[in-house]
């Protein structure tokens, strides 16, 4: 228990108090803040003079002790997804540093490491993620020196610090010039030397007795303006690149922002609250305290009175570039960082949670306590991800291993097996969301094929005036004194030649769903594996179902034919001409007079002027009602008929009787046709076109595929299938080692 007396850190407010002791929470003490007297009246808060105690209870040695092995447990993990090429495989806790261009984020992970090892320079230095694994070694006695210290060279390099590259395996760096080096040259092979950024890793691990276990991200810093040969977007493409790795919820930011600048204006605390709004997994970092105002500090960041961080802050102090010129040793940057917080009035009283030391033991423990919490469901992601890529290797198949002739046989029989079962409905894959196979064909005969036929009228075409000169013609220079069967005839085959565009158009959809069933099968797994099989497949059954179309269509044309070839009018459903008669003259009847004394009907001399001059009109001139009124001066003339004669518009009472008779006949005979047609024409397309390609499609494929010097060629694989198979296996051999890994925890 250690008590402090404290009027510097005091906050202003029981709000500030709440804040400040959920600030030191994040530095792993429990802080109880007690008032020693009863405060004064005060009109703002600001005016609150209190004294208070600060207890500070730090938890026991055993339960602040974490298992490095955890932090050792996710760096395996990360190599694993790292050599199959593919990042974020798996959402692994990581802390991510985040900061504007020079906020000192760079010295910041040297600080922790204690060795200059990244690339510096003006601009954009870090162009790529550096995935940094810090692994704690113990040195054995027999590895120190005689004074029991280890041996340096002039560089400060020694035989117990290295670093080693993962896209190097098995090479150590125990120059950490030589480090910084290949972390400039392996940036430069992606992205070049104009300045351009990569999303692409490079994971580093270096291995130190001075160093905690830790894995930290370091990102390209945040810009605002392109210089040189940067792209225009270079502000985009950063952020887009940063926002990537720290949106993820197993991600823990390290905000780095400059103590001199106002805090408000930091870019990557901004970027962080657009992804973590109530900072519950973002460590602020302040850098540059040793170079703010005289008279000013960062003790209201620290109390959370400015944006507070469930985590806190913690202030630091790096080496400015005349330290880095006068080439002066981090330990050295670290002793008088220490001194800097410990001698400074407003830090002193707190200054064993100020420094790079204090920073790397926080996110030490923060990171052990982030994988325990996580690791459960890591475990499931592992196994789920797992499973995903092995089916899809099992759907992938093996390499091609065996007799290529038995693998043709094979799909070809499975092929026109899956065909016969998706006709007749008997699929295991039955879907419950739309038609598909067999029923889409009954869906054209008794739906699209038969409203078709029934939508078609006789008398779309002809009106009453063209059948009045049919009955005429017809009757040829002898006028007829009944109504002509020929007429009749000519009109009703006119109008059944009509039903065979449809018929044929019915030919063509079946044709269509023949080909979807076939592009439904040539989905397979199988058929994506061997792109020319699948290829040959198609070309092969639409040339079968081309042939197939011929003889269909032929038959539906002459089916057309055979109808309108014969009348048979003494069809049962056949409406008869008497009977035809008879319900014109009913419809026709007009209500006559009765004369109440006889109680026989009266006819109207109206009525009998008329019938009279019908008579009269009928008898004197057969074409009467051919011409307009009669100019008796012209008939006198006897001039020759017109070269072409048409008739009026003006129909007789016996024309109008014999017109509508006749459109009763064609309407009874075309329903027959219709109804006969709806009920052959399907049949006559399952003949002719799916019946004959469900009984020779397999023999039709083995005439065209299963060829000596045709098989190896068709099994022939696709580069992407033949990729994409090495990645699964990768992945599965990657996921497997993690699923190991895990389970070992």
């Amino acid at each position: 228990m250690k008590q402090l007396n404290n009027e510097r850190f005091r906050p202003a407010s029981r709000y500030y108090l709440k804040l400040f002791s959920l600030t030191y929470l994040g530095f792993g003490v429990q802080v109880c803040i007690t008032a020693t007297e009863t405060p004064p009246r005060v009109r703002r808060p600001d005016q609150l003079k209190l004294p208070f105690t600060i207890t500070t209870e730090f938890p026991s040695k055993s339960s602040r002790t974490m298992d490095p092995s955890l932090i050792k447990t996710v760096n395996k993990l990360q190599d694993a997804f790292s050599t199959v090429g593919v990042q974020n495989l798996i959402d692994l806790p990581q802390i991510t540093v985040v900061g504007s261009q020079s906020s000192g984020k760079s010295s910041v992970l040297e600080n922790i490491v204690g060795r200059d090892f990244l690339p510096r320079g003006t601009g954009i230095v870090t162009r790529r993620p550096l995935v940094l694994q810090l692994i704690n070694r113990q040195i054995t006695p027999k590895e120190k020196g005689p004074e029991n210290e280890i041996e340096e060279d002039e560089n400060g390099n020694n035989k117990e610090e290295w670093g080693e590259f993962l896209h190097l395996p098995g090479q150590k760096f125990y120059d950490f010039n030589k480090i910084r080096e290949e972390i400039v040259r392996e940036t430069e092979a992606k992205t070049g030397r104009n300045v351009g950024i990569s999303a692409a890793p490079i994971n580093l691990r270096i291995y130190s007795p001075y160093v905690l276990t830790l894995t930290l991200v370091d990102l390209p810093g945040l810009t605002k303006v392109p210089v040189g040969d940067q792209p225009r977007d270079i502000e985009k493409q950063i952020r887009e690149m940063l926002l990537k790795y720290i949106t993820k919820p197993n991600a823990i930011i390290l905000a780095v922002n400059a103590a001199n600048t106002d805090l408000a204006n930091s870019d990557g605390l901004k970027l962080a609250r657009e992804v973590d709004p109530e900072g519950l997994r973002t460590i602020g970092v302040l850098t540059k305290v040793d170079l703010m105002d005289q008279g000013t500090d960062v003790v209201d960041i620290l109390a959370g009175r400015v944006i507070p961080l469930r985590l806190g802050y913690v202030p630091v102090i790096n080496r400015g570039q005349k330290d880095i010129d006068a080439k002066k040793s981090i330990r050295n940057a670290l002793e008088a960082e220490k001194e800097f917080f410990e001698q400074h009035p407003s830090y002193s009283s707190k200054a064993q949670y100020c420094g790079t030391p204090y920073l790397a033991r926080k996110l030490n423990m923060i990171l052990m306590h982030h994988i325990r919490n996580t690791l459960p469901e890591i475990k499931v992601r592992i196994n789920a991800a797992l499973a995903k890529y092995q089916a899809e290797l099992h759907s992938l198949g093996d390499t091609v291993v065996g007799d290529n002739a038995n693998i043709v046989l094979n799909i070809i029989t499975d092929f026109c097996q899956d065909f016969r079962t998706i006709l007749d409905g008997r699929s295991e894959e039955l879907s419950t969301l739309e038609l598909s196979g067999g029923a889409r064909i009954a869906f054209v005969f008794h739906e699209i094929y038969s409203n078709g036929v029934q939508a078609i009228d006789p008398f779309d075409e002809i009106k009453d005036i063209d059948i009045r000169t049919i009955l005429y013609n017809s009757s040829g220079s002898a006028p007829g004194l009944f109504m002509g069967t020929a007429a009749f005839e000519v009109i009703v085959k006119q109008q059944i030649r009509r039903l065979e565009d449809p018929s044929l158009k019915c030919v063509n959809l079946i044709f269509d769903e023949l080909v979807r069933i076939l592009t439904q099968l040539l989905q397979k797994p199988i058929f994506k594996r061997y792109p020319l099989l699948k290829e040959e497949f198609h070309r092969t059954v639409v040339g079968f179902y081309k042939k197939c179309m011929q003889p269909t269509n032929n038959l539906v044309s002459d089916m057309v034919a055979m109808e309108g070839c014969y009348i048979n009018s003494t069809h049962p459903d056949f409406l008869s001409g008497q009977q035809a008669i008879a319900i014109v003259q009913q419809q026709q009847a007009k209500p006559t007079t009765i004369d109440p004394k006889t109680g026989k009907p009266l006819m109207s001399n109206h009525s009998h002027s008329q019938s009279q001059t019908d008579i009269s009109s009928g008898s004197s001139n057969f074409f009467g009602s051919f011409f307009g009124s009669k100019n008796k001066k012209k008939l006198a003339t006897m001039e020759p008929p017109p070269p072409v004669l048409r008739a009026s518009s003006t129909l007789s009472e016996r024309e109008k009787m014999d017109t509508e008779v006749i459109k009763l006949l064609i309407t009874s005979y075309f329903n027959i046709v219709k109804r006969t047609l709806i009920d052959m024409v399907p049949k006559a397309i399952m003949l002719k076109m799916v019946k004959h390609a469900k009984e020779n499609m397999h023999r039709e494929l083995l005439e065209h595929l299963y060829k000596p010097g045709v098989i190896d060629k068709l099994l022939k694989e696709s580069e992407t299938t033949v990729q994409r198979r090495k990645d699964c296996e990768k992945m599965v051999e990657s996921l497997l080692q993690a699923s190991e890994i895990v389970a070992s925890t």
